[in-house]
């Protein structure tokens, strides 16, 4: 049931009903409408000021998702620059001191050609498609510099095992023989001095002055300091690695002791006329891999063109060995 308001009229005294116009009323809802929307619009401000949307929500996590990845992106990069930058020292190195040349940069190559063509690709991919992209390539180049870097090492320990192959491998005469008139006798069968028959003499003879300096043609261990009655005499065997070894015979007095450690160019003895010889001289063989062979294809590194060709022609000659 509706309650009926009641107001007390100071002008006839009397208590008479209350009745608001249309007007009045009208106004009131006007007001409670125009005061609920700019409480509402309030409330909202507020919320979206200090409430995240679910969409809002999303692109913030999102955002932090990016932002993770790129600084993981960042340190990648760093480290791949740092990695790159010791390659590049290293190849510069590998260049400049083995080929002694400058090679070419691979960033030089094609760098104007492609610029353009990598802004248009990138302008046209979405956030997340260059971050794949990005993170493939890096992943990409990370594999590959792992590999150059392993390439690197392996040329390094070729490097270094290349120069002790060199240093031992022996690359001199055995005495001084600049003139070219110290080869005797060659490699091969050659008529015996004793027997006077054809027999295989698996050396060189150089002739020389009894108390001649023998040189060491490789660097090596001393295996045998030893005098053979019947052989070589006094002589020594050189190990230098490698599955190579050399002899030097009839040696007035040997240097070098067993277990010593000698280098190219040290004088291990002198020469003389000791054990089965007709004359003084040096008897020089060179073993590779248990194996006698030819020692007049190791001397390369104290004799020109002209004079190894020379020497070729003499160790070949048919004659008459030492020993």
């Amino acid at each position: 049931m509706k309650k009926i308001k009641y107001y007390y009229n100071t002008r006839t005294l009397r208590y008479e009903k209350l009745e608001i116009p249309f007007r009045i009323k009208l106004l009131r809802v006007l007001g409670f409408i125009a005061t609920a929307l700019v409480t509402s619009a309030l409330i909202v401000a507020i919320a979206f000021e200090y409430i995240d949307s679910p969409k809002e929500k999303f692109l913030k996590q999102r955002n932090d998702a990016l932002q993770q990845n790129y600084n993981i992106i960042l340190k990648s990069i760093s480290l791949l620059q740092q990695q790159m930058a010791s390659l590049e020292q290293r190849d510069n190195a590998v260049y400049r001191e083995i080929f002694e040349a400058t090679p070419l940069s691979d960033s030089m190559r094609l760098r104007a050609a492609q610029k353009q063509q990598n802004i248009q690709f990138v302008n046209t991919m979405t956030d997340e498609d260059l971050f794949k992209n990005i993170s493939t390539s890096l992943q990409n180049l990370s594999a590959r510099t792992n590999v150059q870097n392993q390439s690197y090492n392996t040329i390094e320990q070729l490097i270094k095992n290349k120069e002790q192959l060199l240093a031992a491998t022996p690359s001199i005469q055995p005495v001084s023989n600049k003139n070219l008139t110290r080869i005797a006798s060659g490699f091969g069968y050659r008529i015996d001095p004793i027997y006077k028959v054809g027999k295989m003499h698996s050396g060189l003879d150089f002739t020389a002055p009894q108390g001649t300096p023998i040189y060491a043609t490789a660097n090596g261990i001393v295996k045998v300091a030893d005098y053979s009655t019947g052989g070589y005499g006094n002589h020594i065997v050189i190990d230098h690695g490698y599955g190579y070894e050399t002899l030097y015979g009839h040696m007035v007095r040997t240097k070098a002791t067993v277990g010593a450690k000698v280098t190219r160019g040290q004088v291990i003895g002198w020469v003389g006329s000791t054990g089965k010889s007709t004359g003084p001289h040096c008897h020089y063989e060179v073993h590779k891999d248990g194996h006698p062979v030819d020692p007049i294809y190791f001397f390369y590194n104290d004799l020109t063109p002209e004079q190894y060709d020379r020497l070729l022609k003499l160790a070949a000659a048919s004659n008459q060995s030492f020993d």
